[in-house]
């Protein structure tokens, strides 16, 4: 992917990896608009990084991704590339009842909600040059953790659909990379003050060296024997990831 020069929008983009990588790329000279869905949260990102622009925008809700695309395109011409970032993560209970909030959520947000926001620009981004659809998906979507099954599975799904999506637009200058973070220190699951994962300045460092090949799959070494264990035997690295992990959120 080109790392300056572009215009790209970014969903969940006021906390975590998507502040993150919004701050990145706008530092490297591109014009970077963010979405969220409270207003004071996207003032205060736009106020520590002047130039950015940031819109309203509820993931959940078909109507307002339809609205707030056609606000991009007609703001905002020159857009180019699209970083699908928003999701949620909870803890939930595959061995027992599931709360049906929790799975519609997770569902809409992770997997429904980037779908349909591609769906709604990637017209436009045929138009464009050095055009990118990018997904943050998570190592999650090839070794499952047990405690958040519904998380995993959406990141498997979206994972699933980043596949064929990028088959279909072979032939388009529209490219369709996945950005599969190892645990990261963010607000998710309460991640931020977790020793043992990955801090968020080494993850972007590492993540915008990779974003700027020609990987399709944007990895960082500790993310890469995740992305490597799907197979016959993948039950052995998936039940020693999942005793330690519930380990240690049973301590928390």
């Amino acid at each position: 992917m080109k790392l300056t020069g572009n215009t790209i929008f970014i969903t969940g983009g006021t906390s975590g990896i998507g502040r993150a990588l919004a701050e990145a790329l706008h530092q490297r000279g591109n014009k970077v608009i963010i979405s969220g869905r409270r207003r004071s949260h996207l003032d205060a990102v736009v106020a520590a990084n002047p130039g950015m622009a940031a819109v309203e925008l509820d993931m959940t809700n078909p109507a307002s991704i339809e609205r707030i695309a056609a606000q991009l395109i007609a703001d905002y011409p020159d857009l180019n590339v699209l970083i699908n970032n928003a999701g949620i993560m909870e803890p939930d209970n595959a061995a027992g009842h599931i709360d049906d909030a929790l799975l519609v959520a997770t569902t809409t947000t992770n997997l429904l909600g980037p779908i349909r926001m591609t769906s709604a620009l990637i017209d436009h981004l045929k138009t464009r040059n050095d055009a990118v659809v990018a997904y943050t998906s998570s190592v999650l979507a090839f070794v499952p953790m047990a405690v958040t099954a519904v998380y995993s599975s959406t990141k498997a799904a979206l994972h699933s659909y980043i596949l064929s999506q990028r088959f279909m637009l072979r032939d388009t200058n529209v490219r369709v990379l996945e950005i599969a973070p190892p645990w990261v220190r963010t607000d998710l699951m309460n991640s931020r003050e977790a020793e043992q994962a990955m801090p968020l300045d080494a993850f972007i460092a590492e993540t915008m060296a990779v974003l700027g090949t020609d990987a399709n799959e944007v990895l960082v070494e500790a993310a890469k024997p995740f992305r490597a264990n799907p197979g016959a035997n993948e039950h052995g690295f998936v039940n020693e990831f999942n005793t330690q992990a519930v380990a240690l959120f049973s301590q928390a």
